[in-house]
């Protein structure tokens, strides 16, 4: 499997979960993957597992100077950008009456500004390289319904999938192509986080929360990484080449557009 060969992709967040797995598969496909992290030991601990297709960089999203030097470290190591998967992200939950400016500014500082000034430092590089490019932006099906104690992170991905759909109408004058996914429930240390801030906010016992969750997917299950590579792969490949703005539901079938 070829779907990516020769190309240069950045994924952030990606030194563990969805972005780690996404980074194997890219590898698979034949790109060569810069494994960008605000945690630089876990990035290299990555990348290292990945082996020589694979290197560490750091990069704070929420950062401008981090996401230029990032998107720097990409072209010298490489000497092109041709893919990004904008995957890093924050969760936090509370009620609305609880809600605090600093929570606030924290997500939106990197779910929305990272997504967004991350996207333009990878376009610009892309345009002036003049041979278009794919930006996978991550969403979530959080972004396409409110939730009762997510008001901030909802808002946060819903405002992924407007930037998306805006993003993808202008760029693809230059032949970038703009998407996004939206996963539903994956499994992995970012839903443990999920489920002991529910049972805080909830009263409910450890894994009550994540056992109830999972028992409403009509899948049967909580997603895993794997399940959302495929569509990674697709959105990154010449097979997207005609595909802009959207946003696709990878969640087991809770969400239908």
């Amino acid at each position: 499997m070829t779907r990516l060969a020769g190309k240069s992709a950045l994924i952030t967040g990606s030194a563990r979960g969805i972005g780690l797995g996404f980074a194997e598969r890219f590898i698979a496909e034949g790109a060569t993957v810069a494994i960008a992290d605000i945690n630089l030991e876990a990035a290299q601990a990555a990348a290292k597992s990945l082996g020589d297709s694979a290197y560490a960089v750091q990069m704070d999203v929420s950062d401008q100077a981090s996401i230029d030097a990032a998107i720097a470290a990409v072209v010298d190591h490489c000497g092109k950008l041709d893919i990004l998967v904008n995957n890093a992200a924050l969760f936090d939950a509370s009620e609305t009456v609880d809600i605090t400016r600093a929570t606030y500014e924290k997500l939106y500082a990197v779910n929305v500004a990272g997504t967004l000034f991350t996207m333009q430092a990878a376009a610009k590089q892309m345009i002036a390289q003049g041979h278009g490019g794919k930006i996978i932006n991550m969403a979530s099906q959080a972004g396409r319904r409110g939730e009762p104690l997510v008001l901030v992170y909802c808002s946060t991905k819903a405002a992924v999938i407007s930037m998306t759909q805006s993003a993808g109408l202008d760029l693809i004058r230059h032949g970038i192509n703009v998407n996004a996914i939206a996963p539903g429930v994956v499994d992995g240390e970012h839903w443990d986080h999920v489920d002991a801030t529910f049972a805080r906010l909830e009263g409910k016992k450890p894994g009550q929360k994540k056992a109830e969750v999972a028992a409403s997917v009509p899948a049967g299950r909580f997603a895993v990484p794997d399940d959302l590579t495929g569509m990674a792969v697709f959105l990154a490949s010449s097979e997207a080449d005609y595909i802009l703005s959207q946003t696709y539901n990878v969640d087991g079938g809770q969400w239908m557009s």
